[in-house]
């Protein structure tokens, strides 16, 4: 028997600070639907962007989050890794518990910064305990939207197991 119904949407949760994450997220939403048109097994995007102004968030379905890096001076490992501007973004995770659905995170950064590259992501996963997906710089390249789609269709599929299985379904 063969189910013709799409697979539950990728949901992005994210913030960006300078457009480069938002640019980001649309290219692979526009991925998705390229994608999508050849195989009807593929996942579309859905995305919610945070901001100071996006009030209560509430996230009950798998879905990852993105973050760019925004730190207070210093070189990020020794000193320096005071998150800013993105703060929204982890207390949206904090609220009603939404990071229990999600299931990783994928950072971006500017190479330049060296140790800081995708610091404010892997704080992140070390913070809520969900994996470092992927890094990309800036607004990335479209290698990059692919090898970022492939994982998180993986990333999401294992995940939906889990809960199916801890779900007794």
């Amino acid at each position: 028997m063969t189910d013709n119904k799409r697979k539950d949407p990728i949901r992005i949760l994210f913030i960006s600070i300078e457009g480069n994450t938002r640019s980001f997220v649309h290219k692979l939403a526009e991925y998705a639907q390229e994608v999508c048109k050849q195989d009807k097994n593929a996942r579309l995007i859905e995305t919610v962007e945070v901001s100071d102004a996006s009030g209560e968030i509430l996230m009950k379905d798998p879905f990852v989050t993105f973050v760019p890096t925004y730190l207070s001076g210093g070189n990020g490992i020794h000193n320096g890794y005071t998150e800013i501007m993105t703060e929204e973004l982890r207390f949206t995770l904090e609220d009603d518990d939404n990071y229990k659905f999600c299931y990783g995170v994928v950072g971006s950064g500017n190479k330049n910064f060296n140790a800081q590259y995708g610091l404010t992501a892997k704080h992140y996963a070390s913070k809520f305990s969900f994996p470092l997906i992927d890094l990309y710089e800036l607004r990335g390249t479209s290698v990059d939207v692919e090898r970022i789609y492939t994982k998180l269709v993986t990333y999401q599929t294992e995940f939906e197991k889990k809960l199916k299985a801890f779900n007794g379904q």
